[in-house]
């Protein structure tokens, strides 16, 4: 409305005529702050009743902006399709090796206590409130901060920055996965054999391959003084990546950042077959990924089953499972263990990477979010429980088998599931087999991730730059082609560095501190009590006293610690024997903060946007919600303070 049309209509009839200017004033206030209402074209009626301006939405009494259809939005096909989506996301790679060794390393069974605490109290409520969010605004993670408060818009920008260097690294690793299901289809696995070019004099094949007693083997410490390096470990690290000199003993890492060396094609190939079967996931939209997830997300599930019952048979799982479980009270009272099931809760839930809001702003309004959040969270957690007696009952048949202890097989990373996993199964009868369904398995739970990263991206740039949505496939094909270029790079001899480097400062601190901020601006910003309300809206109950102590206490403090130790403790980068030098490690601060800087950057620009005379002004206004959510009446009038007389 423009002030013409404000003039004419305050000047219509004689009630009007009579408005003072103190009043014509608090008329071009409130429809300066509320010209969000004007934009999603929502008719409304003025009136002027004494000493007070009402403006009256023009819809049906009992319906709320968020339940009146302002903007048609795709939806999810059926409930299920989200569920699938959202437990395949946070369902990834970690859960099969990273939890499992943490459980072995920190105390076994006991571990479980504190991560159930941190699942609890910090875990679950984090992963409801983002869908909660997302649900609510029906909006990507940019422009649903930027509604929430514009000040706090960055936070959005943050989110899916961290999220686009996420997937740089994460989708080279699923090319690995790749790689190893096409090299399974042989009866020879090759990295099962030490009469290959690359093999050195210290290399050793299982011998035990073919053996099917239940004895266990015993070596004497003069045998392990010897070092050897298993055929599997010699495929990986000299072979497939190249990193190591082929025929040495020598495990020294030969590439460096200055210089990565050749493309691996194999790898690369792989990684562009990887972004083809992501691209025709999601370029047209959650419909299309909402139909592979039913394969994607279920079928590990299919796989961890069979490994588990081919695991619980072998010679020495029990005494794996043992070490996994046998539980140590001591460890309680270290604060690596705590903050170790702090670390895993946190990303393998997966808040502030963007993907649950983008998620569930394709569900329906009244959708029952808080069963979702529930559900989807308890799964994940069994998930990482239940791959743990997967994990283990394998390494102590190699336990048994090789005279080893387990603490000297047991790793975690991508060596337990690329060398040390791969040399158990390929001692097994029928080991190609069983080696085809475990890389499938690897497969789906890093596609089911990286949809969910990619989807982030797509929807908080599309729900913001809306010309982006019309043209998805375009934007999708140039998104994931902007993803090969960079993939190229870590195609190389030094590809892992750079994925190292990466991993190290570009998908942890930027994360922690937006999902910091998201909890703080919520809290004591937008409100928790508002926040509440927005829920109730959607499910029509409140939530109680405990996730709003969550909410507001238990996650800043959560997360100003994790972020506290992470500085306090840093050490400079190294991988292997192989030390980033010191520019390498100051770039890669730059880097950290790249993500973080969005957004004090992102709240400048807004700033220097809002209307305003004073700066005081135009912080009040930027850090007020753009719609008002809260403040319609059963009658649906627009009420406002601001222009009480």
């Amino acid at each position: 409305m423009t002030n013409g049309d404000q003039k004419r209509l305050l000047n219509k009839n004689s009630t009007y005529s009579e408005c003072s200017t103190t009043i014509y004033n608090s008329f071009n206030n409130i429809m300066d702050e509320r010209n969000e209402v004007a934009n999603h074209g929502i008719p409304v009626s003025i009136s002027y009743d004494k000493n007070e301006v009402k403006i009256t939405l023009l819809q049906h009494p009992n319906t709320s902006i968020n339940e009146e259809n302002i903007e048609e939005r795709e939806t999810w096909g059926r409930k299920i399709d989200f569920l699938l989506s959202v437990i395949g996301f946070a369902v990834d790679l970690a859960n099969v090796w990273r939890f499992p060794y943490l459980c072995f390393k920190n105390g076994g069974g006991v571990f479980l206590i504190p991560y159930s605490m941190m699942v609890l109290l910090c875990g679950i409520p984090l992963f409801y409130m983002e869908l909660s969010l997302g649900q609510y605004h029906r909006k990507g993670a940019i422009t649903t901060w930027g509604k929430i408060c514009p000040l706090a818009k960055g936070i959005g920008y943050c989110v899916i920055m961290t999220a686009f260097y996420t997937d740089f690294f994460y989708n080279v690793i699923i090319a690995w996965a790749l790689h190893f299901f096409f090299s399974s289809f042989t009866l020879n696995l090759p990295w099962a054999s030490c009469n290959n070019t690359y093999n050195s004099e210290a290399c050793y094949e299982p011998t035990w391959s073919n053996d099917n007693s239940d004895k266990c083997l015993t070596i004497s410490k003069t045998n392990l003084s010897i070092k050897k390096i298993s055929a599997a470990e010699e495929y990986f690290y000299k072979s497939f990546l190249s990193l190591h000199d082929p025929g040495s003993t020598d495990s020294h890492v030969t590439a460096s950042l200055d210089n990565l060396g050749p493309i691996n094609w194999q790898i690369a190939i792989c990684l562009f077959l990887v972004y083809l079967i992501c691209y025709f996931s999601l370029w047209k939209g959650i419909k299309m990924s909402g139909k592979v997830v039913w394969f994607t997300a279920i079928f590990p599930y299919v796989v961890l089953t069979i490994l588990l019952i081919r695991g619980v048979t072998l010679p020495g799982a029990e005494k794996g499972i043992e070490y996994y479980l046998k539980p140590d009270f001591h460890k309680l009272w270290e604060p690596s263990v705590w903050q170790d099931a702090a670390i895993q809760v946190f990303f393998s839930l997966g808040p502030g990477f963007g993907v649950l809001m983008a998620y569930s702003s394709y569900n329906e309004f009244h959708n029952n979010v808080y069963f979702d959040a529930i559900l989807t969270s308890t799964i994940n957690c069994c998930t990482s429980f239940l791959s743990g007696f997967v994990i283990f009952s394998v390494l102590g048949y190699m336990s048994c088998k090789s005279g080893k202890p387990i603490d000297e097989v047991a790793q975690e990373g991508p060596g337990l599931v690329f060398v040390v996993y791969p040399e158990a199964l390929a001692t097994m009868p029928g080991a190609s087999a069983f080696s085809i369904i475990f890389f499938l398995m690897l497969l789906t739970l890093g596609l089911d991730s990286s949809f969910g990263g990619s989807e982030a991206i797509i929807t908080a740039l599309s729900d913001e730059f809306p010309v982006l949505k019309s043209k998805r496939e375009l934007f999708v094909g140039l998104l994931f082609s902007l993803y090969m270029i960079i993939g190229m790079f870590m195609c190389t001899s030094g590809g892992i560095l750079i994925m190292e480097w990466i991993i190290f400062y570009g998908s942890t601190y930027g994360l922690l501190v937006s999902v910091l901020l998201e909890t703080i601006v919520i809290s004591f910003v937008y409100g928790i009590d508002e926040f509440c309300k927005d829920v109730k809206q959607m499910l029509r109950f409140t939530p109680g006293f405990y996730w709003k102590f969550c909410w507001k206490i238990v996650a800043p403090i959560f997360l100003f610690t994790m972020i506290s130790s992470s500085v306090i403790n840093y050490m400079p980068l190294q991988y292997q024997d192989y030390e980033f030098s010191t520019f390498s490690n100051f770039l890669g601060i730059l880097f950290a903060l790249s993500s973080i800087f969005a957004i004090p950057i992102t709240a400048l620009v807004v700033l220097y946007k809002t209307k305003g005379q004073t700066l005081s002004e135009k912080f009040k206004k930027a850090l007020t919600p753009l719609v008002d959510h809260h403040k319609f009446g059963n009658d649906n009038q627009l009420l406002s303070n601001d222009i009480m007389l």
